[in-house]
């Protein structure tokens, strides 16, 4: 029977915990909000939905084909502009996700015969850009620039190293300084995945390439989400003109791909506008992040010390982290829960957001219902 195995493979992932199930939510939750990754609280901001909606006036509902037939607007070239400046790159070149982001800057930026590292606690759209190059992939224990060096001392030719800036999973940072210092010594490319980065880190949420002071070097390129903490939808490159250039020329998730929709863009560039003006959002998602951390260690909960706006606390065991998450919703509070396979580690945990909108109350109460829950 054709897809007979899937009934089997449903069955080995109910046994271990690890069902996946859509829960559609409703435009007004009454549910406290940290599962979500609305950084900076501006998805529902009146100035963000404005320039969706504007823009959905001004150039319709979808960009109508591909970026290099019909698909860039000049709100699309406007935004990129004003990414690059921002983070402090030469260019950017915008994508209908993050995703498709990631895929584009490794596919394109690791030919046959090169040699791509990367850090083993990287992001799945890095890892699948990493198995669709055409270079061989060499994974490297986690954050550790000695390891890249050693991996880089090992091949001749061209060669990339890509790491996320920020882990998803427990929120650490990656020592980007010295990343670009071991790539440097030989002649490698540093690609940097900054979704958990922008808007929380670096002045005014520049980025943590930005904090790191390796922004607009002629080897280092970035991606960035706009679905984070510009509160849109879709990604960027950002980088080296000539990058950017070969992106445009190369990379099939650009060229393929249907533009960004237009109300995506608009929504971003009113973002990014809105968190030039207001730069300290950045400076209280990351005070947010750090409250919640010191009240659930208080509390006697294993929690990771946040670098941005990520926090995760620790569970026995994927099945305990899944019940603890189901617990916290029913007690009105919505925290994210990874598990394996998502997980290097192999370690369960619940995933909360530090948004940079959360109160004090609002604070106190999600770290006591956590505790409440806890298994």
């Amino acid at each position: 029977m054709a897809f007979g195995w899937i009934d089997e493979q449903a069955e080995l992932r109910g046994r271990a915990g690890l069902l996946r199930t859509l829960r559609p939510r409703p435009a007004d939750s009454p549910l406290l909000d940290l599962a979500s990754n609305d950084y900076l609280g501006l998805t529902r901001h009146p100035e963000v939905t404005e320039g969706a909606a504007r823009a959905a006036r001004t150039w319709g509902g979808g960009a109508t084909g591909s970026r290099l037939v019909t698909g860039t607007t000049e709100l699309h070239a406007e935004l990129e502009r004003e990414l690059a400046d921002f983070c402090g790159f030469e260019a950017a070149l915008v994508f209908s996700s993050g995703y498709a982001a990631n895929l584009a800057a490794v596919t394109a930026l690791a030919p046959h015969g090169s040699l791509v590292v990367s850090d083993a606690g990287n992001h799945a759209s890095l890892i699948d850009g990493c198995r669709l190059a055409r270079g061989t992939t060499q994974v490297v224990a986690h954050a550790e620039p000695d390891a890249v060096r050693k991996a880089l001392a090992g091949h001749e030719g061209t060669a990339i190293a890509v790491s996320d800036t920020v882990f998803s999973v427990d929120g650490d940072a990656a020592p980007l300084t010295a990343l670009a210092e071991a790539c440097r010594e030989y002649g490698a490319g540093l690609i940097v995945d900054d979704a958990h980065g922008l808007g929380v880190l670096g002045d005014g949420g520049r980025g943590a390439p930005h904090a790191a002071g390796i922004t607009g070097a002629g080897d280092v390129v970035a991606t960035v989400t706009l679905s984070k903490s510009l509160g849109s939808q879709g990604g960027a490159v950002l980088g080296p003109a000539r990058v950017v250039d070969h992106l445009v020329n190369a990379a099939r998730t650009f060229i393929f791909d249907t533009g960004l929709a237009p109300a995506a863009a608009g929504a971003a560039l009113s973002a990014l506008r809105l968190l030039r003006r207001e730069p300290e959002r950045a400076a209280r998602a990351r005070a947010v992040a750090g409250e919640l951390h010191a009240r659930l260690t208080a509390a006697g909960l294993e929690a990771v010390r946040p670098d941005a706006a990520v926090v995760s606390v620790r569970a026995p065991s994927p099945e305990d982290a899944v019940n603890w998450a189901a617990r916290c919703r029913a007690a009105g509070l919505a925290v994210g829960c990874f598990r394996p396979p998502s997980v290097p580690d192999g370690i369960s945990r619940l995933r909360l957001t530090a948004r940079a909108d959360l109160t004090g109350q609002q604070i106190e109460r999600a770290v006591r219902l956590i505790g409440e829950t806890r298994p």
